[in-house]
């Protein structure tokens, strides 16, 4: 929290004054560029870099006209800044404060509360704003005990409630001689009301019965909880577990290297015949898919026509299945990272789909890597790195996803050429028990910096697989972390040392032909 901004950490969006604000995507890089490295001088050098790309025209003057909507949207003024500074002839710095996310100065709800309960009274009856409080406080207190602990219930303004992830409007209205209570349970990713009833006022008229607040609450849980388990159904999730075990299940399941999707193929084959309807089964099919591509043997490879039959069935498939997932997020991640994947022209559709799917799951960790893959696809590498550095933090440690994360974030890295971070970050993603041993060779082949020898197993198995697996390889390597990128310097920037440390063994002509166009790379032997 900067001020009176709450600021997602990712810079997806950010709370002013109650209402949601929303960033283009230069705009994003830009603020994470900028809060990232509070009180220190950006150059417009750098912030031209954030914001370039390959199919953009940017200049100086892009940059400047960015600051200004961004000081447009946070509230700001260049004469006399609160966020963004001005440096004259050198470039802007970020100056804001950072803050707890509430306090009772600004009463405003922490970002991404369980539950708002805002208390409504009509302008004619403002008398009843009191007892209305009053009805609001009691339920907050009966309904945090039922949630538990770790999830946020509040009272807060009309305004206010759209930090939370659920709002409960309770509406209190003098009718003639009788009062009448009415509560209604909002999803606000979605604005949809998932519980509405009349509330029973005792005797004494604007006050419940406790009979009546214990009923209440228990509804009100109760909605709560189905809502979430909602968010955390399909995939093959348990649903008999408690959520956070289902949504840890979910990011495993999500995760690009689970070999589990490959021992499903005969199951999924059975049951998509026999429910061909499933919109779930169809898209755990296509993860089956999916797992057969990337978890191959990189030097074995796959041909060319097998990869592109693979491809047109998922592509296929996540189109058909869209209608059918908009009401389950997880399905809408599984969709969005198979079309991202398959690399047909649907980046704006997946990023689309990824970013309504983690307003449903943000407490969970599933929908980070495939944002921050999505982020990096379009140059934007420093809010790529902001995501997998969150996927980390909630990862748990030693797991497959911790692992992947790590991975992701050393070629987000990579494509950015940032070498210095890379060093720190490279001994994390090659040390772990979790892959297979021939992708276990080609990620430290991949993340290992420049002027740092190769471990000596990595060097003896890219020397054994000859001049065909070390081919075989850096065409699968290209196939799966490096063509959805847009900018052609960036795929460079990822297949640098290993095209030259491959070149090195078996010499120039083992890179793919279609590797260099795409890279601008030319093999130094």
């Amino acid at each position: 929290m900067f001020g009176d901004v709450i600021l997602d950490r990712s810079c997806l969006f950010a709370h002013r004054d109650g209402k949601q604000i929303r960033f283009t995507r230069s705009e994003r890089s830009l603020l994470l560029a900028l809060s990232r490295n509070p009180h220190r001088l950006m150059r417009r050098s750098q912030l031209l870099d954030v914001v370039a790309s390959a199919d953009s025209d940017t200049s100086d003057r892009n940059v400047d006209f960015l600051i200004n909507r961004l000081r447009s949207k946070l509230g700001d003024s260049a004469k006399a800044p609160k966020y963004i500074a001005t440096q004259y002839g050198e470039g802007y710095v970020w100056i804001a404060t950072q803050a707890p996310p509430a306090t009772a100065r600004t009463g405003l709800a922490p970002a991404l509360s369980l539950l708002a309960i805002v208390p409504v009274v009509p302008r004619r009856d403002q008398g009843l704003g009191t007892p209305a409080e009053v009805i609001a406080g009691q339920l907050r207190d009966a309904i945090a005990a039922k949630v538990g602990a770790g999830q946020t219930v509040i009272v807060a303004g009309s305004e206010e409630g759209a930090g939370a992830r659920y709002v409960l409007q309770i509406s209190l209205q003098d009718s003639g001689g009788r009062l009448d209570c009415a509560a209604s349970l909002r999803e606000m990713s979605s604005r949809r009301i998932i519980r509405a009833s009349r509330l029973e006022l005792g005797d004494a008229g604007a006050a419940l019965l406790p009979s009546e607040i214990e009923r209440a609450s228990t509804h009100i849980s109760e909605a709560l909880q189905r809502s979430l388990a909602e968010a955390s159904e399909g995939l093959g999730t348990p649903t008999d577990q408690p959520l956070d075990i289902r949504f840890r299940k979910a990011t495993t399941l999500l995760s690009a290297s689970n070999p589990k999707w490959l021992e499903k193929g005969l199951h999924l084959r059975a049951a998509r015949e026999q429910n061909p309807a499933s919109a779930d089964i169809a898209l755990q099919w296509g993860l089956h898919l999916f797992a057969r591509l990337v978890l191959t043997n990189p030097f074995t490879g796959i041909s060319r026509g097998e990869r592109d039959d693979l491809e047109s069935e998922i592509e296929a498939t996540a189109l058909e299945c869209l209608p059918r997932v908009e009401s389950n997020p997880l399905l809408m991640l599984a969709a969005a990272k198979l079309l991202y994947f398959v690399d047909r022209g649907h980046l704006d559709l997946a990023e689309d789909l990824a970013e309504r799917a983690f307003a449903r799951t943000s407490d969970s960790a599933a929908a980070l890597p495939l944002l921050g893959q999505l982020r990096q696809a379009r140059g934007e590498f420093a809010a790529a790195v902001a995501f997998f550095d969150r996927g980390i933090e909630m990862a748990d440690p030693d797991s497959e996803f911790e692992l992947h994360m790590h991975v992701l974030k050393c070629i987000a890295l990579l494509a950015a050429g940032d070498g210095e971070a890379l060093k720190g970050a490279a001994a994390f993603a090659c040390d772990s028990p979790h892959s297979p041993p021939d992708l276990a060779v080609m990620v430290a082949a991949l993340v290992t910096p420049a002027g740092q020898q190769l471990p000596a197993v990595v060097t003896d198995v890219l020397t054994a697989a000859g001049r065909e697996g070390a081919r075989n390889a850096i065409d699968y390597t290209y196939m799966t972390s490096v063509r959805h990128l847009t900018s052609s310097q960036a795929r460079a920037n990822i297949l640098r040392e290993l095209v030259g440390r491959v070149s090195a063994l078996h010499g120039r002509d083992v890179v793919p032909p279609f590797v260099r166009m795409a890279t601008g790379l030319a093999a130094v032997s």
